[in-house]
């Protein structure tokens, strides 16, 4: 019996020692064989691995919204998209926003980002780079710092800080959310909130919240790549960008019905 007590004791002993080992390993990957290999060797392993299996160089193209707006009886073309070629750590980014008005036959906005893309989360990026506006009589440049990735609870949110060439400043905060009503059929809920530090009178900018855009599009992906879609957009001017919008004797809100196609390959 002494003997059967002496295991049983053994045992619970080992139990909690290997338990507390577990309790306390925080060591990092690999750490382990840092043991038996030198320093030099294991960078070199590292390395190897990130670049076999993290270190490829690919492509993404989307445009995310590329639809019809009916705008109140004023019709507009727009195209959202972004584009980006490298790895895993490091990316170029491409963003483009065109809208085009068919009863002025020229483009409201025109916008081109340029951006060096970086992960500092797990789930975002870090972006710096140069946005420049091709619009006729709101030509500008602007240096761009922004965050974008997935939010907690599935949220896709793209924020940004813009500084013109003349030191305007300027920020942007887009959210959209994919409700999966059934494998292929997708409600997509969006927003954008733009602000201002300053009014900037000759592009009709207000300072504050300059103008919000809530929409909410139901989509059908007939592939991943391939999705139509229809949906309705509001939009509204604020506070002093309202008035810039009311002096050029237009509506500062404006309700449209869309429809469209979201690529990408």
């Amino acid at each position: 019996m002494s003997s059967f007590k002496h295991i049983i004791f053994a045992g619970v002993i080992a139990s909690i020692t290997v338990n507390a080992a577990f309790a306390q390993e925080k060591s990092p990957p690999w750490s382990q064989a840092d043991e038996y290999y030198s320093p030099t060797e294991m960078a070199e392993a590292r390395r190897a691995v990130q670049a076999e299996h993290g270190g490829a160089t690919t492509y993404y193209v989307l445009a995310d919204r590329l639809e019809l707006q009916s705008n109140d009886g004023n019709p507009l073309l727009l195209l959202d998209g972004q584009a980006w070629w490298g790895g895993d750590r490091n990316k170029l980014t491409l963003k483009s926003e065109l809208e085009y008005d068919f009863d002025a036959s020229r483009f409201e906005e025109a916008e081109f980002q340029a951006l060096w893309t970086h992960p500092i989360a797990r789930y975002f990026d870090m972006q710096a780079g140069v946005r420049h506006d091709f619009v006729s009589g709101a030509d500008r440049t602007f240096g761009v710092l922004g965050i974008q990735g997935l939010a907690p609870y599935w949220f896709e949110v793209d924020a940004a800080l813009f500084v013109s060439g003349e030191g305007d400043v300027s920020a942007r905060f887009e959210a959209e959310y994919e409700l999966l009503l059934t494998q292929r059929l997708i409600l997509q809920p969006r927003t954008e909130l733009n602000f201002a530090a300053q009014s900037v009178p000759e592009v009709g900018i207000g300072s504050g919240l300059s103008t919000a855009e809530l929409g909410l599009r139901l989509r059908y992906e007939i592939k991943r790549q391939f999705a139509p879609y229809v949906g309705v957009s509001w939009t509204r001017s604020v506070g002093e960008t309202a008035d810039f919008v009311r002096a050029d004797g237009e509506d500062p809100s404006a309700v449209s019905f869309v429809a469209g196609l979201r690529l990408w390959f």
